[in-house]
């Protein structure tokens, strides 16, 4: 079946437009899919979500190119995926680190400049490995575990490192004036 009659049994709202959609672009759909989520289950759900997609958008669409229309869609929903997938992640172990900077870090707006420069002069201060750690959990969002790693530590011994960097950073804060 060409695109075009394809196209035309979506206009009429047939549901043999979605099998005759899989049949001519679902192994591409699946392709594309996989290169960017390495997982097939997740790739299978995007390609079920690029046709659901595609019957929501013709009509009132009517695609010039409907291969490049699939599997556009079909990339922007694996890529939302990705994203989401990693930003759970991600955000997790973010907001942990920032609940434990809000322990030494508070500053008015309009001090925020001031507050950056001493931050700077406190890590200058620090031994590279401390600065690593600090960098690595409160500016790269790394948790605690891929840090030991990174550095050749225990999770623990690296957790009170970076207890021990904190509290540094917080004495040192408030003898600027910062309330701690």
């Amino acid at each position: 079946m060409e695109d075009h009659e394809i196209i035309d049994l979506y206009f009429a709202r047939n549901e043999q437009a979605i099998m005759e959609t899989d049949k001519r672009y679902g192994a591409a759909c699946m392709r594309v899919s996989l290169n960017i989520l390495n997982s097939r289950l997740d790739a299978e759900e995007c390609v079920s979500d690029t046709y659901l997609r595609v019957w929501n958008s013709i009509p009132p669409q009517r695609p010039t190119y409907f291969r490049a229309f699939v599997l556009r869609i079909a990339r922007n929903l694996s890529l939302q995926r990705f994203r989401n997938l990693h930003r759970q992640r991600r955000n997790r172990d973010l907001e942990l680190a920032l609940e434990e900077l809000e322990t030494c870090i508070v500053a008015p707006e309009d001090r925020s400049a001031e507050l950056a420069e001493h931050i700077s002069d406190f890590l200058e201060m620090q031994t590279k490995e401390d600065r690593l750690l600090f960098m690595g959990r409160y500016f790269h969002g790394c948790s605690v575990q891929e840090l030991a790693e990174k550095c050749g530590m225990s999770a623990n011994n690296a957790s009170v490192r970076l207890h021990r960097i904190r509290e540094k950073l917080r004495v040192f804060l408030s003898e600027r004036g910062y309330d701690v």
